[in-house]
């Protein structure tokens, strides 16, 4: 079982038989966890949008012990951000990780600040880009987008061929035309089962323009906003 629920942004909740991972908390309410679940907290890189402490305290709210929480962050948050009793992983990019449930995190570098995820778990494998995308701006040079082009090709072309079952994808409305850049390169390269678009700064109708724009993806393409949970 994978369920997914959306928290803002793009902060996601992913429930495993096992464990639930969380992903790049921001702000927002956390669904209700079971407490004798495993809970992973992972974040890609410092950035305010993608890492907030306070997910440490909204989990103690809930009464999650912290014996059964672990975190893995980017290794560009700084230490003095870590949560206090609570096991950290410090990930840097082009590694990979063992989680206490035994699941396999590994890291790709960014194409902006810290890494992006890929998790495999017995229930599934997990991609979480981060800011992982191809950020071709109007406003730089050519020699700086085909920089950024070959610097996200180069990241996705080492997972090319993998199954991911869900993932989580920029689709940056502030990119304007170039905003499924980094989208479609993905879904032309990694075969995934369930992709849901994030980070498009409270601006959802840019999923229906991809769909509309690139039909032949949309029954992989899952729209954050048209629910709270989704098996």
């Amino acid at each position: 079982m994978i369920r997914v629920t959306y928290i803002f942004h793009s902060g996601f909740c992913v429930e495993t038989d096992d464990c639930y991972y969380i992903f790049d908390y921001y702000k927002g309410e956390l669904p209700a966890l079971d407490r004798e679940k495993r809970v992973c907290v992972l974040a890609s890189h410092f950035h305010h949008d993608h890492y907030n402490p306070e997910v440490f305290w909204l989990l103690k709210g809930q009464g999650i012990p912290a014996e059964n929480v672990e975190a893995v962050l980017s290794a560009d948050i700084r230490k003095k951000r870590y949560p206090e009793g609570i096991s950290v992983i410090r990930a840097a990019g082009n590694k990979s990780y063992t989680l206490s449930n035994g699941a396999l995190a590994e890291t790709l570098f960014s194409t902006d600040s810290g890494v992006a995820y890929l998790v495999t778990t017995e229930d599934g494998v997990i991609y979480h880009a981060g800011d992982l995308n191809d950020w071709y701006w109007e406003e730089e040079t050519e020699e700086y987008n085909r920089g950024m082009e070959k610097r996200f090709r180069r990241e996705i072309d080492r997972i090319a061929g993998r199954k991911a079952d869900v993932a989580f994808v920029p689709l940056d409305v502030r990119q304007e035309k170039d905003y499924a850049r980094g989208m479609l390169y993905f879904l032309e390269n990694v075969p995934a089962e369930r992709v849901y678009p994030m980070h498009y700064w409270g601006h959802p109708e840019v999923i229906e323009r991809f769909c509309r724009e690139y039909p032949q993806y949309r029954e992989k393409i899952y729209n954050p906003e048209e629910f709270i949970s989704r098996p």
